[in-house]
């Protein structure tokens, strides 16, 4: 119903811009209505008064530099969505995760390993997405993670755990000034919106426990390759020269480009 009402109301106002009719108390009525007096001449210079090759030319550029819709393959996602498409692209990435974050902690994903004599408990059904990180490092997938605060003590645990991770199979970098959320695999897929790196946002969690959260997923490559850009920037520190907190920051990431 909610949509059908915004069709309606797009409906009338294409026709009052393109048929002359306009709002009067809410209502919609025919301009002659609301604006009786008739426009002032207009003065500036008009289009007869250029040459035709002029004028030929400058509509062949206007109808040139207008943007052209395009459609865009868009999903829309929240709340367990979340776990279900983002993080399970992550599970299956190929080539690199690039993450940015505010937030960042431990995430628990579903184990689907059976391991023998191990008891399928509540807690033996789970392990630190930090694993799955280990097991990309060690097939060669880039890794990187920017984010805004300290991770959190369960984060700083699980990835101790992980040898491949300490010896550098994952870059992270700080910056206090992050505040976007999105995750990119393999420069096809890419996840922004609300939710942060954190099992309530992006986790395991059930659905009475986690965040409502909202986000989009797209493969469109020019959405990819602007995220891309603008993540590198920070990434490489493009944007510290010019940053009010460099004072406050203890390792610009210029400084750790050079």
């Amino acid at each position: 119903p909610a949509r059908s009402a915004g069709k309606a109301e797009r409906s009338e106002c294409r026709g009052r811009e393109d048929y002359g009719w306009g709002w009067a108390g809410g209502v919609i009525k025919p301009n002659h209505a609301t604006n009786p007096k008739p426009r002032p001449p207009n003065t500036s210079a008009r289009a007869s008064d250029q040459p035709a090759a002029e004028l030929s030319v400058a509509r062949a550029a206007s109808r040139i530099l207008r943007p052209m819709p395009r459609s865009i393959p868009l999903r829309l996602l929240s709340d367990r969505d979340h776990y279900e498409q983002v993080m399970q692209a992550v599970l299956g990435a190929e080539q690199s995760v690039w993450v940015a974050t505010a937030n960042l902690k431990d995430v628990m994903v579903e184990d689907p390993r059976v391991v023998p004599g191990r008891r399928r408990g509540r807690r033996g059904n789970y392990r630190s997405v930090l694993e799955v990180f280990a097991e990309l490092a060690r097939r060669g997938v880039e890794l990187r993670i920017l984010h805004a605060s300290v991770p959190s003590r369960a984060f700083r645990r699980s990835f101790d755990a992980q040898p491949e991770l300490v010896a550098g199979g994952i870059e992270m970098r700080v910056c206090p000034r992050v505040h976007l959320k999105t995750v990119v695999v393999d420069a096809r897929l890419v996840y922004l919106g609300s939710a942060n790196w954190t099992g309530a946002g992006l986790g395991a969690k059930g659905d009475g426990r986690r965040n409502f959260e909202m986000g989009i997923l797209t493969s469109d490559e020019r959405t990819i390759d602007e995220v891309q850009e603008r993540y590198d920037r920070i990434w490489r520190g493009a944007e510290c020269a010019d940053c009010r907190f460099r004072e406050e920051c203890e390792m610009p990431l210029d400084q750790i480009s050079r």
